[in-house]
């Protein structure tokens, strides 16, 4: 008989109480969240203390777990308020703080010993020497650093088989974080962290104007196609060693480089047939102007609230989203992580807690994740085969592009083209919020997000299990029949038919955070 397995932990992100609702109502065994001031998430995020400890009662209620991010690498002015800002968070009890800074750690441990700390990714563990030193200092967890591979994470849990490791299996991927630059290893396979940096941030960019709609796709000005950023070819040839003269400030000329093949100067005012943006400047000189500042009482500058794209020079027609927020800019981001396809890997491995990113995420993306992952996890535990549709699920969601990142460094040709073919396959758009059911012409109203119409193959997703229809009919609210639901701000009513009454019927007047998405 084989060995039981354990199931890990689930652990979603929220950064509203309606999306911790949802991930507990689709499968989370946990959520985290954090205070704007001492987290990684400033924008988004409505948890101050009442939130937080309304949170912690809920999840108490239903025998769940609440987890508080306070993970930023804080300036001394933060340093000199957090105790005093924390120590309610503290008296609510929630199951655990996720911290990165290590004189933080220090004075929560000095004030607060009996407090859970779990070590934050941004500490970028990366090796068990590293677990074992945080197990030391009295920590109970640690998330383990994106940047290793299954091996390595097997090897850390043999090794360091008291100490609870964490890792994430989906979510956005960072290219670099406090200076340790991830750029020139996504483009080129050279580790700037192993002193083969082909200084990709030197290159050649332009930018273009976008925007973030509301389902979180990047979109570029006057064109509704999310951008999904292409595959970066990283072989040898590829690496730029031909430009031999590095870009140069001009003596004399601050914000003007000289640089490329040409050697000609360059400034933000050159012309370019294809845009007329360049990113050209010396960080050190606009520091020490007030508008690219965000410390003390200056303001940020209004253009850092946009959303841009950049080109680089040689790789034309992939476009990569600059975004910021008051805690950092998140520029040229990989494709994001998605790892279902390991999850039975991670399970025997012994991984304690499998944590998905997203706090700044839509509704529809907690729920859809946490149903994906907890159908994955539970198949994994029960011996299950993994379900090759749960790619395609995930595909429907606003994505940058999908890569398992480093947890397995090179995939066979018959593997890309299985990933490929079921990512494809049984996509979804997400078109609407159910908000109310009415058991007596059993009938349930839709608060349209995205457009659908009669005919259409729809699935309600519900935390009891998801459903498949075929819309033969819809009303406005005044009972007029409507053959479109044209978009976001409408609502409609449609018909369950008997079959899918079962659904909503013991909840009249209320659908339990269910949503309604259109088969593609």
């Amino acid at each position: 008989m084989p060995p039981t397995l354990a199931a890990p932990e689930l652990l979603l992100p929220a950064g509203t109480l309606d999306k911790m609702r949802a991930a507990y109502a689709y499968g989370a065994d946990a959520v985290y969240a954090g205070q704007p001031r001492y987290s990684m998430r400033a924008r988004n995020n409505e948890f101050g203390l009442a939130e937080i400890e309304t949170g912690i009662r809920e999840a108490r209620s239903l025998g769940k777990k609440f987890l508080v991010a306070s993970n930023i690498m804080p300036h001394n002015a933060k340093v000199k308020t957090y105790l005093a800002d924390m120590a309610q968070v503290v008296a609510a009890k929630p199951d655990a703080l996720i911290m990165a800074d290590p004189g933080l750690i220090m004075m929560v441990r000095e004030k607060w010993p009996e407090m859970p700390i779990h070590l934050s990714v941004q500490a970028n563990a990366v090796n068990y020497a590293a677990v074992k030193f945080w197990k030391s200092v009295g920590l109970t967890r640690v998330i383990l650093s994106r940047e290793l591979s299954l091996d390595e994470i097997a090897e850390i849990r043999q090794l360091c088989p008291d100490m609870e490791i964490e890792v994430f299996v989906h979510g956005a991927l960072c290219i670099a974080y406090s200076g340790r630059c991830l750029l020139s290893g996504y483009f080129n396979h050279r580790d700037p962290n192993q002193g083969t940096c082909t200084n990709s941030c030197r290159w050649d960019y332009k930018v273009k104007a976008a925007d973030e709609t509301d389902q979180g796709d990047i979109v570029q000005n006057g064109q509704t196609r999310p951008v999904r950023p292409e595959p970066v070819v990283r072989q040898a040839h590829h690496v730029r060693e031909t430009s031999a003269v590095r870009p140069e400030p001009v003596e004399g000329q601050p914000g003007m480089w000289r640089g490329g093949s040409t050697g000609s100067p360059r400034t933000e005012s050159s012309n370019d047939a294809e845009s007329p943006l360049k990113i050209d400047f010396d960080m050190n000189e606009a520091m020490k102007q007030p508008a690219f500042s965000s410390c003390g009482d200056v303001k940020r500058h209004p253009a850092a609230d946009k959303v841009y794209l950049i080109e680089e020079k040689e790789r034309p027609g992939q476009l990569m989203p600059i975004m910021e927020d008051e805690h950092g800019t998140y520029i040229m981001n990989s494709k994001d992580l998605r790892a279902v396809e390991h999850v039975e890997q991670l399970v025997k491995i012994g991984v304690n807690s499998l944590k998905i990113e997203g706090r700044t995420k839509s509704l529809y993306y907690v729920a859809r994740t946490a149903q994906v992952y907890r159908q994955a996890i539970d198949d994994a535990v029960a011996g299950r085969a993994f379900d090759p549709g749960l790619l395609g699920t995930l595909e429907s969601l606003a994505n940058r592009g999908y890569t398992d990142g480093f947890y397995q460094r090179h995939h066979a040709h018959e593997t890309q083209n299985y990933l490929r073919g079921h990512s494809e396959s049984n996509q979804s758009q997400y078109v609407g919020d159910l908000v109310n059911y009415d058991a007596g012409a059993n009938t349930v109203e839709v608060l349209v997000k995205n457009r659908f119409a009669v005919g259409d193959t729809l699935e309600i997703l519900h935390p009891d299990g998801n459903r498949t229809l075929t819309l033969a009919a819809m009303q406005n609210l005044d009972g007029v029949s409507v053959g479109v639901a044209p978009g976001s701000g409408h609502r409609v009513k449609i018909h369950l038919g008997e079959n899918l009454a079962s659904m909503f019927a013991a909840q009249p007047g209320r659908t339990k955070t269910a949503m309604l998405a259109r088969f593609l």
